[in-house]
């Protein structure tokens, strides 16, 4: 069922891999990552090589193979890499910019919004229209990304708000009389 659950892990020099019963840590260059085992998946390290096999047949247990692979890919990623998302503010007057480890935002409501900032997160803000958030955890960033942009989502007239880099807001035509 799961043929991602199949593909080995090679794990990078760079890359420090601990494996105890019920915890598996990653720690790289950029930091360390922890994510408990499920019960269902085995993990085993061979050489540099992480294996993931289910512990049974069952249809849950292949799927949180492939899950468990795809969560600790990702936890590699973060911790040689790391993540980044892109918003974009559309519309006049939107701004943002930080302030101590707060993201003031300015999306046109009567008053500013002031969205605060995870420890494990960096946000940049390159230009007033732009945010850029960066952090380890893939979990995280796009997490941090969606509740900013919830404040003020694209809406489908003007297409003001707050969105993705290169994301396609497809605009409605106006009523006509």
């Amino acid at each position: 069922m799961s043929r991602i659950g199949k593909m080995p892990i090679f794990i990078p020099p760079n890359v420090e891999v601990t494996l105890n019963s019920n915890k598996i840590t990653l720690k790289g260059p950029l930091g360390i990552l922890k994510q408990n085992k499920n019960n269902l998946v085995n993990i085993k390290n061979d050489s540099n090589v992480l294996y993931f096999t289910a512990i049974n047949n069952s249809r849950i247990a292949k799927s949180m193979s492939g899950t468990m692979r795809s969560i600790i890919n990702n936890m590699i990623i973060g911790v040689t890499k790391g993540f980044e998302k892109k918003l974009q503010l559309i519309g006049v007057g939107f701004r943002a910019k930080i302030e101590k480890n707060y993201l003031n935002l300015i999306l046109g409501f009567s008053h500013p919004i002031l969205y605060k900032i995870p420890f494990d997160i960096i946000c940049e803000t390159p230009s007033q229209t732009e945010i850029l958030i960066k952090g380890i955890n893939k979990q995280a960033v796009g997490h941090v990304a969606a509740e900013i942009r919830r404040y003020y989502k694209p809406e489908p007239y003007k297409g003001k708000g707050v969105r993705y880099l290169n994301e396609i807001v497809i605009l409605k035509e106006t009523k006509k009389k």
